[in-house]
């Protein structure tokens, strides 16, 4: 066996040396790189979503353990629910959280108070579940002149909603509730009383208030599936954080695997996905869901991945229109690449990227 040079190993050996501390300082770097190529080191996804019907496919999502199911044992799911959209937005935008499912008007508040940056839609969720309801001496829009009718939230998705309808209709508002319909925004739960107690002459609002307002005596006047293009529109969408898309993209495809599953269990299991909802938002408030309001409420969602693009971008448009808002370049908002491989996959038809 020939034996090497004294100068020949001294160079091998520092070579050596080099090359171990090299691996060890990428192992120690190891979550960075893994972060830019979705790596398959151990995650942790936080998420965010409303415990409530127009959420359906997160609720059901987490209660049957399909996310949890779908993301596999290297991520590990934090969730954390909200009642209004900006808390959520806020909580993206810290850092405490990674995805949520949202409303369409907190979704292009967040795109553009971020010029575009932050947050990125990569699937629907659930469209419709929104109506007028007033009291049932009320039969035209224009028996509305000079009444009350509660909004959620000055500026929300269903105040937008209202306004530009009436505006629609030759009845003007403005930002402080008066004109010829004073809008009252408030939080729907106290939307139910004050419509009982006579406060306000109905409300704009979402599932299931919809339904407690009519059993609490009032009438649908205005089901707002009737006012766009073969009854869709956006309610709820799946967002992520832009930051946590580019560092996982893997793990943002299981997160939509997940909610493509939790669809299919809705819409094939609508009594099972039910008793979930009731179930779920019990062990979170302490009461469950009343059932039969639930039932009540069903027939007019729509759960779909599908984030209906076209229908943000005419309630944005409608939002200018009623002086709530400056218009938005929208470009960008949509990331549907990995909701249309797992359609695909599964031979479903894939959603058109805007």
């Amino acid at each position: 066996m020939r034996r090497l040079p004294f100068r020949r190993l001294v160079t091998l050996a520092t070579l050596a040396v080099v090359g171990a501390a090299t691996l060890g300082a990428t192992a120690a770097c190891g979550d960075d790189s893994d972060d830019a190529a979705g790596g398959s080191g151990p995650v942790t996804l936080r998420l965010g979503y409303f415990p409530n019907i127009t959420h359906a496919p997160a609720v059901v999502g987490v209660e049957k353990g399909i996310f949890k199911e779908k993301l596999g044992s290297d991520v590990t799911l934090e969730t954390k629910t909200f009642n209004a959209g900006p808390a959520a937005i806020e909580a993206v935008f810290s850092g405490a959280l990674d995805a949520t499912y949202i409303g369409p008007n907190p979704t292009v508040n967040a795109f553009s108070k971020s010029k575009g940056e932050a947050v990125r839609v990569v699937s629907g969720a659930a469209s419709g579940g929104v109506a007028l309801v007033v009291k049932p001496e009320i039969t035209s829009v224009e028996q509305l002149r000079g009444k009350k009718i509660a909004t959620p939230q000055l500026g929300n998705t269903q105040d937008v909603a209202l306004r530009y309808w009436l505006k629609e209709k030759g009845l003007q508002t403005t930002k402080e509730g008066g004109g010829d319909v004073k809008v009252v925004p408030q939080e729907n739960a106290q939307t139910v009383e004050t419509f009982a107690s006579g406060a306000i002459d109905g409300a704009w609002v979402p599932e299931p208030f919809v339904s407690r307002l009519v059993n609490a005596g009032g009438k649908v006047l205005v089901d707002e599936r009737d006012l766009w293009p073969d009854k869709k529109f956006v309610i709820t969408n799946l967002l992520v954080s832009t930051k946590f898309l580019k560092a996982h993209p893997d793990v943002v495809k299981k997160l939509v695997e997940g909610q493509v599953a939790a669809n299919e269990f809705v819409n094939s299991k609508p009594d099972e996905a039910q008793q979930a909802i009731s179930d779920h938002i019990g062990k979170i408030t302490g009461k469950p869901l009343d059932l039969k309001l639930i039932k009540q409420a069903w027939p007019t969602l729509e759960f779909t991945n599908d984030p209906i693009p076209a229908s943000l971008k005419t309630g944005l448009d409608h939002a200018v229109a009623v002086g709530l808002t400056q218009p938005v370049d929208l470009n960008g908002l949509y990331d549907l690449k990995y909701l249309n491989e797992v359609l695909k996959a599964q031979g479903k038809a894939e959603v058109i990227q805007p």
